[in-house]
This record gives C-alpha cells, structure tokens and sequence, in this order.
C-alpha cells in the first residue's frame, strides 16, 4: 500500500470526522448518522494502516480519533456491579479453564521436581551442608525453629498482606513476562520450586516432614494452584508468539494478552485467600488436621470454580477476553 496516497485519498474524511467530534453535543441527526460512518470507516483505516505500513505518527492520530468516535458513538461506560458478576462468572474462570492444558502439566511436573529436589536433599548430607553450616540447619529446623516461628514473627494481618503482595507479583510477572517465549516464567516458578523442595528437603533431614507439610498445605495448595495457573499461562502466551495457530500474531497476541491481563486480577483475588489462610489459619492454634482440612476445602472449591463454572462459561462461547464491543477494529482475513 502506498502510504501517501492513501493518507491524501482519506485525509478529508478524517478531518471532517475530527470536526463532527469538536461539535458533537450540537449535531442533527443527520450529522450524526455521519459520524457513526465516518467512525466504522477510519476504525477500518487504522486498521489496514496497522497491518500494512505502520506509521507511528499517522497511527498515533488516528487512535486517538478512533477512541474518541467510539466514546461519542457509545457514550461513557462506568463500571458496575454486573461487571464484576460477569468477570468472576465468566470471564476469569472461562480463561483458567481454557488454560488448563497448560497449566496442569505445570502443576504435575513442579510437584515431581520438588519432590525430587526434596528428597535429593534430605538424603544427602553433602548436599545440605553446601546450603548452611550445622549449626543454621539446626537453628532452621529445630522445634520452635525459624521454619515454624516464620508464620507467627509477625502480627496475622501484616503478614498476609506482605505474603500476598508477594505472591501477587510473582503470579503477574509469570503472566506479563510471558510473551518472552516464557523463558522468565520457567526462573520464576523454578526460584518457587527450589524454596519449597530445600525446606521439605532439610525438614526431613531430621524426620519433621510432617511439621513441615502442617505448616505448607494450609495455604500452600491454594498458592501454588495460583502460581501454576500463572506460569502455565504465561508460557501459553509466550507459545501463542511461535505458533499463533489460525489467527494472525497481532489478533492472537491481544486476545491472549487481555485474557492473561484478566487472568492477574482475577489470581490476585485467589491468593488474597491463600495469603488470608497463611496470616491466619497456619501460625493458629488449630489441630494440624483442621488447617489442613481449610487448606484442602480452599483448594477443592477453586477447581469446583474453575471446572464447573469455567467450563459452561466457556461451552457457551467465552474465552476470557473483554466483550466484543471493546475491542479494537480489524480487518477480516481473506481466506
């Protein structure tokens, strides 16, 4: 496409739309039939633009007199209480399950590795004084030692909120990160791998495994639901880059892409639980069983969530991404 043909046989189209725009409380009706063409027409300008011969400059103006056309044709939308039923009926249940291919091999294959990373080190001594000297391992897992006092060294509520800021960051980086064909997500879930299977592997070291898990599960099966959701998903998006299947790699990417975004809020909202149960519930008085038992109900109601609403939400169309109506315009692709 010749570029500064284009731009002279539409330039007059654009300027009398942008002029529609500075008089828009004051149109008859006729005008504003006008601007509705003219905004479906320089929507499918951009467009072509785009895939064709970007321009920054010329990309850039026609943006913002795109976004302006629209919010003048469907005038300003608030966020409502129905937006939030729709995110966490639909929405983010549809893009976990629609994920799931991915992120239950994570799941699986994280929970051999620490496994065996756990049973590698409390099997071999050498191993274990590499990591500390004698006298931090004991200091570490002693009875009252530092992996117990852990959840109990600060007050419940400052503590969820700096575990769950945490862990919030870690799931949006998996999910953001990604795109970079998800070489940053593997690091990042292996760094969470390493933390767990040195602990598990030191704690049984001194046959207190048992502690250990009463400490981890209450919480642990719920965030690291969280952070495998989020790493599967991130490596997702960094394939949908190698290989963007039927669609093109821009369409792919931006669906992907506000998915995964939708994805990172909807995570948060899940270990802000997980956090609530590790600030609370871990450091509690309660009997192992009955933490454990809020660990295993926490986990059990987040799979229900995902696979019985996720799933329906999905046979009846939805995958995750902003409704229709919000998404940028695009030209169809000729077969």
């Amino acid at each position: 496409m010749d570029l500064d043909v284009f731009v002279s046989a539409h330039r007059a189209e654009w300027d009398r739309l942008e002029a529609l725009l500075r008089r828009q409380r004051r149109l008859n009706g006729a005008e504003a039939d006008e601007l509705v063409a003219l905004y479906q027409r320089t929507a499918t300008h951009l467009s072509l633009i785009q895939s064709s011969a970007p321009d920054p400059q010329l990309t850039g103006r026609l943006s913002q007199l795109v976004a302006r056309a629209r919010s003048a044709v469907t005038g300003t939308r608030r966020a409502s209480w129905r937006d939030v039923l729709q995110f966490l009926g639909n929405s983010f249940p549809a893009a976990v399950y629609r994920s799931r291919h991915w992120w239950v091999p994570t799941a699986l294959i994280s929970v051999l590795v620490t496994i065996v990373l756990g049973w590698w080190i409390g099997t071999h001594p050498d191993v274990q004084s590499s990591i500390a000297a004698p006298n931090e391992l004991r200091a570490l897992t002693r009875p009252g030692g530092q992996y117990e006092t852990y959840y109990s060294s600060h007050p419940a509520a400052s503590f969820a909120a700096q575990v769950w800021t945490n862990n919030a960051r870690a799931a949006a980086m998996c999910l953001v990160l990604g795109i970079f064909l998800g070489l940053p997500v593997l690091w990042i879930l292996l760094e969470n791998l390493l933390n767990l299977g040195v602990g598990a592997g030191l704690m049984s070291s001194v046959g207190r495994l048992d502690t250990f898990l009463g400490l981890v599960l209450p919480h642990g099966l719920l965030e690291l639901t969280a952070v495998f959701v989020a790493a599967g998903t991130g490596m997702r998006l960094g394939w949908t880059v190698v290989d963007p299947g039927p669609r093109t790699r821009r369409t792919a990417l931006a669906e992907e892409g506000r998915a995964a975004v939708g994805m990172a809020i909807g995570l948060a909202l899940v270990l802000f639980v997980s956090g609530a149960i590790e600030g609370f519930v871990t450091p509690s008085g309660l009997p192992t069983w009955a933490r454990i038992g809020i660990g295993v109900t926490a986990e059990a109601a987040f799979l229900a969530y995902v696979y019985i609403v996720g799933g329906r939400a999905v046979r009846a169309g939805g995958t995750g991404d902003v409704a229709e109506s919000e998404r940028s315009a695009t030209v169809p692709t000729a077969a």
